[in-house]
């Protein structure tokens, strides 16, 4: 039996080279521990995705913590036909457009009380590397004032295939649509943007979802499993 168990469980430092649907099922087993790899491999996408449906930082947090608590609870349901961060997106997609309903609610009936909900206050993105000009600064700026002025159906779709480089076939596997229609809003958001902005895609620190904050995301819904 020892033996077996040495054969069956990976070495401390392999399980970061595990890919997702073997962390599932070890974690679906029992190794709930090895949920914190998920949460920091897809921290940085996931809130990019769901930024691009909300603005406000703590609406953020809070459906990224839902995201992360409904898919620990429901990874059996994972059937592993797509991406794990594909399967995840989904559901973070689905947080954020239920908050923006029930704000919709809120707008039209003020007085309406709704159940209130703990917001863990994460701690402010670690400060830009000194090496790092203003001029970088300023482009990222602008950037994201260009992106979060696109509608929506384009942004979402511009932020997944330009910032975070998901495929086509990606993109519409998250947002339930055909790739036809992620190749026409992908080049519609394109030609919203600015060509001066446009060529700075390729800084990926963008909507930056750094090591404290990130940090402090894992140990919250690690708390909570």
């Amino acid at each position: 039996m020892k033996a077996s168990n040495h054969i069956n469980s990976a070495p401390e430092q392999d399980t970061n080279k595990l890919d997702d649907r073997l962390l599932v099922a070890r974690i679906i087993c029992g190794e709930k521990e090895l949920f914190e790899i998920i949460l920091r491999r897809n921290n940085q996408k996931l809130y990019r995705v769901i930024r691009s449906y909300l603005k406000d930082e703590d609406d953020i947090r809070d459906a990224m913590q839902n995201t992360y608590l409904k898919a620990f609870d429901k990874l059996s349901q994972f059937q592993g036909d797509s991406a794990f961060s594909t399967w995840l997106i989904r559901i973070g997609i689905n947080e954020a457009l239920q908050r923006i309903k029930k704000q919709k609610v809120v707008r039209l009936h003020p007085n309406i009380e709704l159940t209130d909900t703990r917001v863990l206050q994460l701690p402010a993105s670690k400060e830009m590397n000194p090496e790092n000009s203003v001029i970088s600064r300023e482009a990222r700026r602008l950037l994201e004032m260009a992106i979060d002025e696109l509608p929506e159906k384009y942004r979402t779709v511009y932020v997944m295939r330009e910032v975070e480089g998901m495929t086509n076939d990606e993109t519409a596997a998250a947002l339930g649509i055909e790739e036809n229609n992620v190749k026409v809003r992908h080049h519609r958001a394109k030609n919203l943007m600015k060509h001066t902005l446009l060529k700075l895609t390729a800084d990926t620190s963008i909507f930056e979802f750094g090591n404290a904050r990130c940090d402090a995301m894992v140990n919250f819904v690690m708390s909570r499993i």
